[in-house]
């Protein structure tokens, strides 16, 4: 089963496309996690929040137990600022070793510069976002 770590805007709509696919961010979160320790980030997964339509498509990918969605906390919501903080780091350091990853660091580059480009975004329209994941 291939994992993803996606984005999620608050809102129905935030009036722009947030999709990344995220995973080649998954595969590497461990490593990625790391990382940011090391450059004094936070990881990307202290952004992680679960909330019911997360958990939804978690369970319709047939994961997970059904009785989780009734007992979700509130979603967390995070200032853009926060991450962008993160992905730059990370972007500034595997741009300069790209080798860091393996093959693997082009594939996160990307996704990492989709990330910085919907947190912008995010950013400028002053909304808050959280990461997700999702299985297949």
């Amino acid at each position: 089963m291939a994992a993803s770590l996606y984005i999620v805007v608050e809102g129905e709509d935030p009036g722009f496309d947030i999709f990344v696919n995220g995973h080649a961010l998954a595969r590497n979160e461990d490593a990625l996690e790391r990382l940011a320790g090391r450059l004094g980030v936070s990881p990307l997964l202290e952004f992680f929040s679960a909330d019911e339509n997360s958990m939804a498509l978690l369970l319709e990918q047939g994961g997970g137990n059904p009785d989780w969605v009734h007992h979700l906390p509130d979603p967390q919501w995070f200032n853009p600022a926060n991450g962008l903080v993160t992905v730059c780091a990370l972007l500034h350091f595997l741009d300069a070793a790209p080798t860091a990853l393996g093959s693997e660091t082009v594939q996160v580059l990307s996704e990492l510069r989709e990330y910085e480009r919907v947190l912008r975004k995010t950013a400028h329209r002053d909304l808050r976002w959280h990461l997700a994941v999702s299985w297949r």
